[in-house]
Formats: structure tokens, sequence, C-alpha cells
């Protein structure tokens, strides 16, 4: 019994907050990680206000971020949190090793396979389906930024400028960071709990005060007027942030067990069920798991606005935003009206780096490529896989629909809204098909699904992307470049002629 407590605790931390987790029914290990969250959030407030760049140098500030951030891993993970420190160290010695023409390669194979060996050391010799929060949670966002900053030394060091896409010009790291610089871009206190993910370039100018010297700011030069001298306060920003958070834990809490997951491969329920029955329940299930990612990314971001990091810039009313690093925007997700607009808005600094690392530099499939990386670095879990080879197909579907089918239905507002309601409930229903397995986690429940279901959407998906092929983006940007120089006047001449033909019908 004793050796099991000790387990318990060398598993979750600190055993401070047992009295806690006791009186909340709560896991101990969500009961530490809420509780460093909230002391985060006070701790980002006192570093912007008695730490801010106008009053201490980067170094104090990025010592102070670095050890508050070490203090709250080990309350919450115990011993594990090492493992931070060593994937940083490790990939670190690479960096300085292999040097900056190949240290990309090398950082995202180690950092990678790191992270997997603990995931599955985790899964299959410590406990499997413990789906709360685990050491490897943290390890997957400093993967992200491990990965992304060799990418990024890469581009500003090893390659030309020409070469660059205007994103890598923006984010390519023109030196070699300190150690000090790059523990603390990792394992700051903001982010190392629950992220969200950051490019290096972001992180120095905040900590250096200067959050938007490496950005294109020819948005707000337009109009100098909406220029402002004085730091925006994001106080206000934070308390709407953390009010949705709660209220999305409160929702979460109060749904979750309505509606379980579990009850779509229930032998019972899929014989008495009839189908439109278990697609409505199917999509409440899977609904209401999805609080819970909402209160901890909200949540976080919260913790980052309020240490000053986040600050993007004003819109166009002069209103400053506070989305820089933003994870998620939940009514785009709910109201989402095809699966790339969902994927967009959800989990989104991981989309941005799947998307700097994998998708914008492979030259072959870059598609599934890119979800097989999102798949190795969820985790070792059979279910994930089935998610994103399913995500492969659905992609591919949705694609060829947006391109083939949509510009029928722009003709008229009514034909819109039409085409918006049905590709609503359709990407919903697809959404919440392919991430069954996602929280199954396992192989047999999840083809057991698939099976009720008659692999429909799969099937449904592969007709569609056979019998509505589309060209690769590569191929069809290569076919806009070779149009002729008479193909634009052309087309510049019948817009103009459509502008004139509407003045003469206004007049």
């Amino acid at each position: 019994m004793a050796d099991e407590s000790a387990q318990s605790t060398a598993c979750t931390g600190s055993s401070l907050l047992q009295p806690v987790s006791e009186m909340t029914n709560l896991p101990l290990d969500q009961v530490n990680f809420v509780v460093c969250q909230l002391c985060a959030l006070i701790s980002a407030f006192w570093f912007r206000l008695f730490l801010h760049p106008s009053k201490s140098s980067p170094f104090i500030r990025h010592v102070v971020a670095t050890v508050l951030g070490l203090y709250f891993a080990m309350f919450c993970f115990g011993w594990y949190s090492l493992h931070f420190l060593f994937q940083s160290g490790l990939t670190y010695g690479i960096m300085i090793v292999t040097g900056v023409e190949h240290m990309h390669k090398y950082c995202l194979v180690v950092a990678l396979s790191y992270l997997s060996l603990c995931q599955i050391t985790r899964v299959y010799v410590f406990d499997y389906g413990m789906y709360s929060a685990d050491f490897t949670g943290p390890m997957m966002v400093i993967t992200q930024k491990i990965t992304s900053l060799a990418f990024e030394i890469h581009d500003g060091m090893a390659r030309k400028e020409e070469h660059l896409t205007a994103g890598q010009k923006i984010l390519a790291v023109r030196r070699m960071p300190s150690l000090l610089e790059y523990f603390s871009y990792n394992c700051n206190f903001m982010g190392i709990l629950a992220g969200p993910t950051c490019s290096y370039n972001d992180y120095i100018a905040f900590i250096e005060g200067d959050p938007r010297r490496h950005r294109d700011q020819e948005a707000d030069r337009k109009s100098k007027s909406q220029l402002r001298l004085d730091e925006p306060s994001p106080n206000m920003e934070v308390v709407r942030k953390v009010a949705t958070s709660f209220f999305c834990l409160l929702v979460f809490l109060s749904v979750c067990k309505v509606f379980p997951v579990e009850r779509n491969i229930d032998d019972d329920f899929i014989a008495n069920t009839p189908f439109y029955a278990q697609v409505c329940y199917l999509y409440l299930s899977m609904v209401t798991t999805r609080p819970k990612y909402y209160f901890v990314w909200t949540l976080a971001d919260a913790i980052n606005n309020a240490a000053g990091f986040g600050f993007n810039g004003y819109d166009s009313n002069g209103v400053p935003r506070w989305d820089l690093i933003s994870n998620l925007r939940i009514l785009n997700i709910e109201f989402a009206t095809s699966f790339k607009v969902f994927l967009d808005n959800w989990n989104i600094q991981t989309v941005h780096w799947l998307k700097r690392v994998c998708y914008e530099r492979c030259p072959y499939h870059p598609t599934a490529a890119t979800f097989i990386l999102s798949a190795m670095w969820h985790g070792a879990y059979p279910g994930y896989y089935l998610t994103f080879i399913t995500g492969i197909v659905v992609t591919l579907a949705a694609r060829a629909v947006r391109h083939k089918v949509r510009p029928y239905f722009l003709q008229s507002a009514t034909h819109k809204l039409v085409y918006d309601v049905i590709t609503w409930a359709a990407t919903q229903i697809a959404i919440c098909y392919t991430v069954v397995p996602f929280v199954l986690l396992s192989v047999c429940p999840s083809l057991k699904f698939y099976r009720s279901w008659y692999f429909s959407l799969h099937i449904l998906c592969i007709l569609l992307a056979v019998a509505m092929p589309i060209k690769p983006k590569h191929l069809r940007l290569k076919v806009q470049q070779e149009s002729s120089p008479q193909d634009a006047v052309q087309k510049t001449l019948e817009a103009a002629d459509g502008t004139y033909a509407q003045k003469e019908k206004a007049s």
C-alpha cells in the first residue's frame, strides 16, 4: 500500500493538495495542474508589473521565467519534469555539434523520438488509458518549440534570403540562442504546462520589450492615426478569457457524463437506436468533449496575455488584438462550414507548427505527411493513427467539394445560405466521425464504431476524391505562373469593363 502511494506521488508530483483532490473527487494531478495554472496567472501579472522590460534586464526576466516554470513543472509532475530539461539540453547540444546546415533534421528526429519513447513508456509500462494530466503533455509543446527553433535557425543562417517565404523571413533566427535563452523559451512558466507554442522571435521580442519589431507593420503604417505609443493593457482581455475558460470548465463538468462517447459502441444502442438518432448522439457526445480543451487553452492564453505576451497589433478600429498565440476560436469551431475552417481554428499553434515544419517543406504528398507527423506527435495510442488516417481522406474529399461544388452556390445569397447550412452539418458529423478513435484510443472499439457505420464516410470521401480530382497546390501555382501576360491583360480589361458597366447601370 505504501509502495502504491509512493508511486502515485511520483507520477503526479506534489501531494500537498491531496485534501482538495478528495473534497472535489478529482484526480490529484488535475488539481495540481489547475492550481499551478492559477498561480501562473497571478505570477504573470506580477511579472508584467514588477519585471517590466523598462525595470528589469532581459537576463533577469529569462531567469525568473525559467525558474518559475521549472518549479510549476516539478509541483505537477515531480521528478518526471527532468525530462523537459534533458530533452532541451540534448537538442541544444545537437544544434551546437551539427551546425546550421543539418540541425533542423537531427533535432526533428531526436526530439520526436525522445517524445515518442516517453509516450510509449507511459502508455504501455505505467498506465494504459490514463486520460489525465501527464508529463508527456508539456513535452509535446517543448518538442514543437525545439523543432520550430531549429528550422528557424536553419532558415536564418543557412538559407539564402530569396529562397525564403514571407513568413519564413519574419520568423528566421539570425543568431544562435544562448543556453539561458533556449531554456527560457522552452520552459518558461507561462507556457510550460499547457503551451501554446510560439516562435522564438516572438518570445525574445516580448522578453526584451519590443513585441512587434520583427513583424511587418505595414497595415499599421497605412493609418498613422491608429498608431499608439502607449503600451496597451491586456487586463480586460485576460478577464474575458479567464471567464470564458471557467465557463467552459463548468459546462464540461456538467455534461461530460451525460453523453459518454462509449455509448456509441454499445451493442444495445447500436441494435435498437435508429440511425438518425445515432448521428445526433454522436454529435452531442463529441461536442461535450470539447469544453475541456477550451478551458485549458483559453486559460493558457490568458496567462500569456497577463504577462504581456500575445499582443498582435491593432485591428481596423484601433482596438488592441491579443491573439498572437491564441490556440482556438470557439465560435469559428462550432460554426465551421468546412473541414479546413475547423482545423484552422482548432489547436491553431499546432497547425502553424505542422505547416511550417512539414507541409511547406515536404516535396511529395504534404497532406499525408502532415497528418502522419501529427499522429506521431500526439502519442502512442492506436486511435490517434486511425483518426489522422481518416483525416487524410476526409480532407481530400472536403477540398474537392470546396473547389468543384462550392462555386455553383455563390450565385446568390440564398444559394450560399443553403450551401453553408448543409456543409455545416456535414462538417460537424465528419469531424465527430473522424475523432471518435482519438477519444476511444484503442483499435478494437474504434473499428467497432466504424463497422457500425459500415465505414460509410470513408467510402463516401474516397469516392468524392476520385470523382472530383484536383491538382496539388504546387501544380496549380505553376499553372498560374505560366499563364501568359496576354491572359493577365485580358482579365484586367474584362474586370475594368465589368466595373464600367456597373457604374453605367448605377448612373
